[in-house]
């Protein structure tokens, strides 16, 4: 029996490098199977009755999908993470308040930078909920506070459901887009009311879909994908992208660096600034500056009809540039020294001493990444 546990032990050096790369790169697999739903969307559209067909199939996976969210969310959990009420308004000021500001300020780039199109959808961005499992992760490999994340990641994509629309609304405008107030009623017809029901019906299913998260997660998943074939195919057939040159997707990207990075920088030193200790901050700066792609694209579908391709593309770079930056800070961040003891006096824990002589040279690096 010893020499089959050999060979088991060997892989394990080489198991440790993979899962470091999709922290590493701008493209996790999930990602390029977007990207290849979009290829596929470029040659093989759906049109006429395969268009309809697909469009219904759409509309049925983005109820499910909701329904879903809504199944999953403990009530109990939502209830008690209320107790750090100050970090969850926090978090949803980042997202439904600054990130929107910043979004207008885009405005001046239009027509030089940013056509119309990918300026309304850059807006739209602005405007989208926060993200759970990425929010967690990151938290979690920076060594934050877990809990906090969870909540705040919950609490803003409960928030967005209403919030987003409405924000679009008054932002976007009555015609911008395929925008219309009817839009309002498709969000809550295909949104806010499966996801109530799922809330209603937890105590029945609940048990079920924790049983069977990894088949969920793919029907999760699934439900996007056929989301992103059906928005980009609409757009093939319009012929929306023949608006589009490779110029002005550069320099949407070249603008998504400057949003990314500003929010990162106000996130962390504006909670910095408003007292919370460095678990908290970890916390506030991931779940308050990415944008969840899960929740975005349904209701680019439904918001933005036929062109919900274009509305969607700058929500979807922005997803591989906020992978790729995140995974780099929650790296750096988990080697900053933790203090030894709970901060009192007001004193921040990255303000305080290290306890011992040789955690002194992390805390300069970490001086010098901030």
């Amino acid at each position: 029996m010893n020499r089959r546990r050999t060979p088991s032990e060997s892989p394990s050096p080489t198991a440790r490098p993979r899962r470091r790369l999709p922290s590493w790169l701008p493209l996790d697999p999930y990602m390029l199977a977007l990207l290849a739903t979009v290829g596929l969307a470029a040659l093989l559209p759906a049109s006429g009755t395969a268009a309809d067909v697909a469009g219904g199939a759409s509309t049925g996976a983005v109820a499910l999908l909701f329904f879903l969210y809504g199944a999953r969310l403990s009530t109990r959990e939502a209830v008690a993470g209320l107790k750090s009420w100050r970090l969850h308004l926090t978090v949803l000021a980042c997202t439904f308040l600054v990130f929107p500001l910043l979004g207008l300020a885009t405005r001046g780039l239009v027509p030089f930078v940013l056509t119309p199109e990918l300026y309304s959808g850059l807006l739209f961005l602005c405007l989208v909920p926060s993200t759970i499992q990425s929010s967690i992760a990151f938290t979690s490999m920076a060594r934050g506070n877990v809990p906090a994340a969870i909540c705040a990641g919950s609490f803003s994509s409960i928030a967005g459901i209403v919030v987003t629309p409405l924000l679009a609304a008054l932002l976007l405008g009555g015609g911008a887009n395929g925008f219309s107030p009817d839009s309002l009623l498709r969000i809550v017809a295909q949104l806010l009311l499966p996801f109530v029901a799922g809330q209603l019906l937890r105590r029945w299913v609940g048990g079920f879909l924790a049983r069977h998260r990894a088949l969920l997660g793919r029907v999760d998943r699934g439900s996007i994908l056929l989301v992103v074939y059906t928005a980009f195919s609409q757009g093939m057939v319009a012929g929306i992208w023949n608006q589009v040159t490779p110029g002005r997707l550069g320099a949407l990207f070249a603008v998504e660096v400057v949003l990314l990075a500003a929010m990162l920088t106000i996130s962390w030193y504006g909670a910095r600034r408003l007292g919370f200790d460095r678990a908290d901050r970890v916390a506030i700066q991931f779940a308050g500056s990415k944008k969840s792609l899960a929740a975005g694209l349904p209701m680019a579908s439904v918001l933005f009809g036929a062109e919900a391709s274009l509305a969607v593309m700058p929500l979807m770079l922005f997803h591989m540039l906020q992978l790729l930056v995140c995974a780099v800070i929650a790296k750096r961040r988990a080697l900053d020294p933790l203090p030894e003891h709970p901060p009192h006096d007001g004193v921040l824990p990255d303000e305080r001493e290290p306890a011992e002589p040789h955690m002194a040279k992390p805390r300069t690096a970490r001086t010098a990444e901030a």
